[in-house]
């Protein structure tokens, strides 16, 4: 079985299978490193679909 990561909220830290509630994590992540980044990974999405004409439904300003 492959090695899964997750990036705890809580403790700001990543930490394996057995960590904290779902609630309080992001991932699963396939390395260590994909979970070190979460929080970046996260912003850059956010953007992302803040930006896309196709799903930006915001009234015209």
């Amino acid at each position: 079985m492959a090695d899964t990561y997750y990036f705890c909220l809580k403790h700001k830290s990543v930490e394996g299978p057995e960590g904290c509630k779902a609630i309080d994590r992001l991932g699963p992540y396939g390395s260590r490193q994909e979970a070190e980044r979460a929080l970046q990974t996260a912003e850059e999405r956010n953007a992302a679909w803040d930006n896309d004409p196709a799903w930006n439904d915001d009234p015209p300003q």
